[in-house]
């Protein structure tokens, strides 16, 4: 008997090949013809932290400061930093904070004025400068300027060190207006508003009521002693690079050591990069610019982390127990074009009605990439909501199917895409943002010019724990994109039922299933490297053991989690909802040598006077190698929740395995015990979070007990058809 521990996975791919891969996938969407920029959204936290901050809220834990340190590693000459608005939740008084990197793509500068003070030690300045600066942008622009009275800026949505110094409180703001058209007389309110940050957005989405009018406002002050301008909102990147370089000479011209840059998020096209730094849940998001190409992105992603990890941040972070977990944030991949209207999703009809049946009829590209997934979920699919709303789906696809043909101008037939298939798309409560395909950028006119980007984003992806792991994900879908634009697919939606919460819970029939989608795209001629596809079928964040019984291979992995809701659901809105996350679900391989393996058992072994052995439901089927392989999932309860589903269930703590290899009823060869403890085994406290991988996998391989014994003379019963599906054996009910 030997036993192993759950691969580390450290070893990689060399550079090279693996770059050429990602060259060969590119070269191969370029020479179809394809438009398809993508981006990305990596998310890193505090592995060591038991902040709140960094366990589940979105802000707190000191993440604004840490985002400007991490904005160092970001920002290159030329590359003017802005901390424009970010976003605002159904449950939060303002917009969270977003620092961003605009630069141009072409190397050319697009700031050349004093840098943002997180990228220096700057000294502060006192009013005098603001007024020069004031006075100098005034000229700069050909504008009027005039004070208000005393409004002081505040940091919307982070909590400020220390309060502001009492001539930061009395400066006024000084705000400019660019002469020319009908002037506006400076006693209008619309040139008296407050400072953007800190403030609600209005329902109706953030404006510039004065650049509507055809005019800029521009407003100045004093934010912890250095100069603070807060932006207009400027529809044209031309005029917005343009704009940056008057304000970076009235700078330089007032003798600024720094310059803080606030306002309305800037304009974007293919001639710029802008990645921004925001908030979310227990990490830092990066929202990465969109690239042209998966290389440019694998570029990104290489030296994220880098940034990150210099920063004393993870990709990933170790549970108390040894178990490895991803950020909490997620690996979303989003894709679009240059410009709106040239998406692939509106140069090619058929394309977004075709994705969301290709991934209704392929589970795995759902499930093999999350660890948890169900209508609860942050991700959920169409077919996991309502069942009639699968019904109706197929009505909508079928009549976008007959309409690809007709006429239509392109912007027209954005619209009707997004209102056809919009409904679709959000989780039970009508949430949009929460939806495996989120459609929220596509053509929504509710989002004034965030929402018509062309952009489809797809979100059932856990943070990958590589840039290679994250580049091997980006070509996939990309190159799934490309299939589905160039190449009939003439399936319809499946209606999975259970099987969803059952079969494809378990990380086996995933990867079967993802191989059947890498073979479609070698024969769609889009298929991928074995680079990336080796890169793409690794799971070892799955891996809890690996062991050798006898003539037996056993795995056990963690299988995908569909926690449910708990509660009063009218009584969960905004940002979060209460699941019941208490039941764990692992899933039990057994491969043995050529041939059947009918006289293979397991079985469960509840505690009790009597220590009852239920079987384990076994399937037998045969893996890649066409060797026999028996495969079950087994569910049970891994901790009492409160509040949480059914209070009379106990905690089945350690779930204890009993595994016999037999060929034949008279030979039924060895016997193992297995033993799988939640935390130390005999009881007791770990002295703090795993240090490092080492450390990890320790705790791992401390909390599985192994050991021989002779077959056991008692009855193993058969589990009632209530606890036990095709591929699961649910202990819950057994207790």
């Amino acid at each position: 008997m030997a036993g192993t521990p759950p691969t580390t996975d450290t070893q990689r791919t060399t550079d090279a090949t693996f770059d050429e891969a990602i060259a060969a996938h590119d070269r191969a969407v370029r020479e179809a013809g394809l438009e398809i920029w993508l981006g990305a959204e990596p998310t890193f936290t505090d592995p060591s932290s038991t902040d709140p901050g960094w366990l589940g809220a979105a802000l707190g834990g000191g993440k604004h400061a840490r985002a400007l340190r991490l904005l160092r590693h970001r920002t290159g000459p030329g590359a003017a930093v802005l901390r424009t608005l970010g976003r605002q939740y159904p449950d939060e008084d303002a917009p969270r904070w977003s620092v961003g990197v605009y630069q141009r793509r072409d190397g050319t500068p697009s700031w050349e004025g004093p840098p943002d003070p997180a990228l220096i030690d700057a000294p502060g300045v006192a009013t005098p400068s603001a007024q020069r600066f004031r006075d100098a942008l005034a000229d700069a622009l050909g504008a009027r300027s005039f004070d208000l009275a005393p409004r002081p800026l505040a940091l919307g949505g982070e909590p400020l060190e220390s309060d502001p110094g009492p001539e930061e409180s009395r400066l006024p703001w000084r705000c400019v207006e660019p002469a020319g058209g009908d002037a506006l007389s400076l006693a209008d309110p619309r040139l008296r508003r407050a400072p953007l940050q800190g403030r609600p957005v209005p329902p109706t989405g953030l404006r510039d009521a004065v650049a509507e009018l055809g005019h800029r406002l521009y407003c100045v002050g004093l934010e912890r002693g250095h100069v603070c301008l807060e932006l207009p909102a400027v529809p044209r990147v031309d005029t917005f690079l343009e704009l940056l370089m008057s304000v970076a000479a009235a700078a330089r011209g007032a003798g600024l050591p720094a310059l803080l840059l606030r306002g309305f998020p800037p304009p974007t096209d293919a001639s710029v990069r802008f990645e921004t730094l925001t908030p979310d849940p227990a990490v830092i998001e990066i929202n990465t610019a969109p690239a042209v190409d998966v290389a440019r992105i694998h570029e990104d992603k290489r030296a994220h982390p880098a940034a990150a990890e210099a920063e004393g941040h993870s990709a990933r972070r170790h549970k108390l127990n040894g178990e490895n977990t991803a950020t909490g944030g997620g690996g979303h991949l989003t894709f679009g074009a240059s410009e709106a209207l040239a998406s692939p999703f509106f140069t090619h009809r058929a394309l977004l009605p075709r994705l969301l049946v290709y991934l209704n009829r392929h589970p795995s590209l759902s499930y093999f990439f999350s660890d948890q997934a169900g209508g609860s979920g942050q991700a959920p699919r169409a077919d996991e909501g309502a069942r009639e709303l699968l019904r109706e789906l197929g009505l909508a696809l079928a009549r976008l199917e007959r309409s690809l043909d007709e006429p239509a101008a392109r912007e027209g037939w954005a619209a009707r895409l997004w209102e056809t298939l919009a409904p679709f798309c959000a989780d039970r409560f009508g949430n949009t943002h929460r939806a495996e395909v989120n459609l929220e950028k596509l053509y929504n006119p509710w989002m004034g010019g965030r929402g018509r980007l062309g952009v489809v984003e797809l979100r059932a992806l856990r943070q990958a724990p590589t840039a290679e792991h994250a580049a091997a994900r980006a070509a996939l879908f990309r190159a799934l994109l490309a299939r589905l634009a160039k190449a009939p697919y003439a399936e319809s939606l499946r209606e999975w039922g259970g099987e969803l919460q059952d079969r494809f819970a378990l990380p086996f029939f995933l990867r079967r299933d993802l191989e059947d989608v890498l073979e479609d795209l070698e024969r769609a001629g889009f298929g991928l490297a074995p680079p990336l596809v080796h890169e793409l079928r690794r799971d070892a964040h799955r891996a809890l053991a690996t062991l050798t019984l006898g003539p037996l291979e056993l795995a056990l992995r963690r299988a995908v989690e569909h926690p449910p809701l708990v509660g009063d659901l009218s009584e969960q809105g905004g940002t979060t909802r209460l699941v019941d996350a208490s039941t764990g679900h692992l899933e039990l391989t057994l491969h043995g040598p050529r041939g059947p393996l009918g006289h293979t058992r397991a079985a469960v072994i509840l505690p009790g006077p009597d220590a009852r052995a239920v079987e384990v439901p076994l399937v037998q089927v045969e893996d890649e190698r066409e060797r026999h392989v028996l495969v079950a999932g087994i569910r049970y309860r891994r901790f009492k929740p409160q509040p949480g589903l059914h209070p009379d269930v106990p905690v089945l703590a350690p779930l204890t395995l009993e595994v016999v290899a037999g060929s034949t009823p008279q030979d039924p060869g060895g016997a193992w015990r297995l033993a799988l403890h939640g935390w130390i085994p005999g009881g007791g406290v770990y002295p703090g979070l795993p240090e490092n991988d080492g450390a990890a996998a320790a705790r791992r391989r401390a909390r599985l007990e192994v050991s021989a014994t002779p077959p056991a003379e008692r009855h193993w019963e058969v589990a009632p058809r209530y606890a036990r599906g095709r591929y699961v054996l649910d202990t819950r009910a057994l207790l």
